[in-house]
């Protein structure tokens, strides 16, 4: 069986990290104000995954993103994900080459399925995590693109269908509706869409405590869990839920 994951997820705008909450982003702090206060390479051992995410609304600068990435990751010792914004081979690799270990896809799913097939061919479906942003729109789950701004004709469970004939290797799942809002995650949609997955899934959105987190992760169709809470979950409070999840018994890794 293969074990869960405790994922965090940084977003980044225009030079800046952010919190998010129904996906309004609130400036935080730059790189420097990260490596300041939140030591990613000391917490490494309450993660398993990080994942970082250009949400910059204008057109994205993917040198600047990808430089702000490569200082990110040094000496940070576990797997990361990076995306927002990719349109071309050479934005994939860009990413790749500043230290990216798997890249996140999320509007480009829907807008250039040949160019999604063709990083599957190139990288391996291990490293391309599918990115779905959803919310509730009258009592329909409905799929939204373009940093939350477009909404997709297609409802969730017909778009997941779609994202698996893509031959990804792993799906991120974001509610809107409970993004940044500490409330916990969606798991009524999850029990609804995760056993038709055939990929391992990934959830976000909503994660305000060490409670959340456990509660999903008891989920059978949950692979990992994910939160992008700065406030509530890094200092001593990754560490310490991680250390309570491992006593339950979850099937996360136990670092010496």
């Amino acid at each position: 069986m293969l074990r869960k994951r405790i994922i965090f997820t940084l977003i980044y705008q225009n030079g800046f990290f952010h919190q998010s909450r129904n996906f309004r982003l609130q400036k935080v702090g730059n790189l420097r104000w990260l490596e300041r206060n939140y030591k990613f390479q000391k917490i490494a051992f309450s993660l398993d995954e990080l994942i970082v995410l250009n949400a910059s609304k204008e057109e994205k600068n993917m040198k600047e993103f990808a430089t702000t990435l490569s200082k990110l990751v040094d000496d940070v010792f576990i797997p990361i994900a990076a995306g927002g914004g990719i349109r071309t081979i050479d934005d994939a690799k860009l990413l790749f080459d500043n230290g990216a270990d798997k890249i996140v896809l999320n509007s480009v799913l829907y807008t250039d399925k040949e160019l999604v097939k063709e990083l599957v061919i190139r990288y391996g479906s291990q490293s391309i995590v599918a990115s779905i942003d959803y919310k509730i729109v009258d009592n329909r789950y409905k799929v939204f693109i373009n940093d939350g701004t477009k909404e997709l004709d297609d409802e969730l469970d017909k778009y997941l269908d779609y994202i698996q004939t893509l031959n990804i290797g792993e799906i991120y799942l974001n509610s809107i509706d409970k993004d940044g809002t500490g409330f916990g995650y969606d798991l009524d949609t999850i029990k609804k869409v995760g056993n038709k997955l055939e990929v391992p899934l990934i959830v976000a959105g909503g994660a305000g405590n060490e409670k959340h987190l456990l509660e999903a992760l008891e989920i059978e169709d949950i692979s990992a869990v994910a939160t992008a809470n700065l406030f509530n979950f890094v200092g001593d409070g990754l560490p310490k839920a991680r250390k309570n999840i491992i006593e339950t018994n979850i099937n996360v890794a136990k670092w010496l």
